[in-house]
């Protein structure tokens, strides 16, 4: 009888396959492959192969969809040519409309920017402008808007296996462009209002003289579309490692978000990753795993502008050399067993606590031999900045100044079994609500904090008072509990 089941099993597994391969026949045999060499590209690196790129995107965009395939090797692109109108701005990988899927299969291979090429504000005769230009598009100029661009496709994005050098350490820079350092997009990815799938893998953009990667999802919800990022390499970076200014539903894993504004362009902001939804879009729930954003000039993540919420990061670090580690300013970020190198500064503050920020089980620490460069940066010493914290949540979470680091200086935070400990001789103005057990060891002056667990300060046990006065401190006339 087993083996009669068994049998059946099996039969029926088969016929599935089967019927799987024959629904699949079709869509595989319809592929169509496309390659830059088939439209003149030589790929030996010397060569420019932009018009190759630019007639290659007009058949896949006039087919509606494809698979482009390329060849382990450089080519090498963005050369540009002088017109009556300035400098031209070629057209690489670009895809528009595209109603069946587009596949880019890398293999390995890197497209680059070739040497010489203007980016900023040029006056006609080709010299930079030596005015800050804050609006407008005369004189502006770049070799290429992105290296690759998909917009408006509905079948589905898919790029992977492919390292995009924007080569800005040899370009020839002009005039600034807007209101800090040269705001003119030149990025190594761009995806603008794709309401069909997106997915990235093995993606390495670098020393683009804007930013790495540039999100801006679709106005309205696509559920049940996949926008997936799997292994990211943002790096040297002129603006951001990633730009995300719209779209919900990203899922962000194993990327890293390095040294941007470290190049010889560089603009502010800087950061690791900038999420700000920008023209009346929203930005909701997105997910960070195995992430690292470090050693950038500005932030290794800014959230501050914009309309977006419900982000979560897990198992990420941040570590802040020349900027605070992470600014989280909007409703409805959680961090789950992340660690912060350097100093934290605005979490979301509400009076609801399901939207203030939250940290689980996260490590705070000064130690810099977590810095890829032995370096780290506290702004005024503390290990967080919180000031007027209401309701951001520390749970389980470890504060550990190892050198001249001091605990968070905060109002209103909540504290939740904890440990919490400093060597720095400067007492620190850790003040909140305490619950469940917390040990701190180190100069802490706990002020007006509401204890209702266990807090145990340097081996005491503090007394527990819901709100209610202790002792009062001589210089500040405050009600204080403070050991020295």
């Amino acid at each position: 009888m087993l083996a009669h089941v068994l049998n059946r099993r099996r039969l029926l597994s088969a016929s599935a396959g089967a019927a799987i391969a024959a629904a699949l026949a079709p869509v595989a045999a319809a592929e169509t492959i496309f390659t830059p060499e088939r439209f003149g590209a030589r790929g030996d690196g010397r060569t420019d192969d932009s018009d190759a790129f630019s007639r290659l995107s007009d058949a896949v965009n006039a087919a509606g969809g494809g698979t482009v395939v390329l060849r382990r090797t450089t080519y090498l692109v963005g050369t540009q040519r002088h017109g009556p109108d300035g400098f031209t701005t070629t057209r690489l990988l670009a895809f528009a409309d595209c109603s069946r899927p587009v596949e880019i299969r890398g293999n390995g291979a890197k497209l680059r920017c070739a040497a010489g090429q203007r980016y900023g504000v040029f006056l006609p005769d080709g010299s930079p402008n030596p005015d800050i230009a804050h609006k407008g598009r005369e004189g502006m100029t770049r070799p290429y808007a992105a290296m690759i661009e998909a917009r408006q496709c509905s079948g589905g994005i898919l790029i992977q296996d492919i390292e995009l050098d924007g080569n800005s350490a040899a370009l020839v820079l002009g005039g600034r462009h807007g209101d800090k350092g040269w705001q003119i997009g030149c990025a190594g990815v761009a995806l603008r209002n794709n309401t069909g799938p997106e997915r990235l893998i093995n993606v390495y953009a670098h020393h683009q003289p804007h930013d790495g990667f540039y999100v801006d999802g679709p106005r309205e919800p696509t559920p049940g579309v996949v926008r997936q990022f799997v292994n990211l390499r943002a790096d040297t970076n002129g603006r951001q490692g990633m730009s995300i200014v719209g779209g919900q539903d990203y899922r962000i894993e194993r990327s890293t978000f390095t040294r941007t504004g470290r190049g010889s362009v560089a603009s502010a902001p800087g950061a690791g990753v900038d999420i700000e939804a920008q023209r009346k879009k929203l930005i909701r729930n997105l997910v960070f795993v195995d992430c690292k954003f470090t050693d950038n000039r500005g932030c290794g993540l800014v959230a501050d502008s914009g309309n977006s919420a419900d982000v979560s990061f897990t198992d990420c670090l941040f570590v802040g050399t020349d900027n605070w580690s992470a600014w989280p300013n909007k409703p409805g970020y959680r961090f789950d067993r992340c660690t912060f190198v350097g100093s934290l500064v605005h979490p979301f503050a509400d009076p609801d606590p399901a939207r203030a920020t939250r940290f689980t089980e996260c490590l705070f620490t000064d130690n810099p031999a977590l810095s890829p460069t032995g370096k780290l940066i506290l702004r005024k010493s503390p290990a967080s900045v919180l000031n007027q914290a209401d309701n951001v949540l520390f749970d389980r979470c470890r504060f550990e100044m190892t050198r001249d680091g001091v605990l968070p200086s905060s109002e209103g935070a909540i504290y939740r079994d904890c440990t919490m400990s400093q060597r720095s001789s400067k007492t620190a103005a850790t003040r909140g609500r305490f619950e469940g057990r917390n040990v701190i060891t180190g100069r802490v002056d706990l002020g007006n904090s509401t204890i209702l667990g266990s807090t145990i300060l340097n081996g005491s046990t503090v007394p527990k008072r819901g709100g209610h006065r202790s002792r009062p401190d001589r210089q500040s006339r405050s009600y204080q509990w403070r050991q020295r």
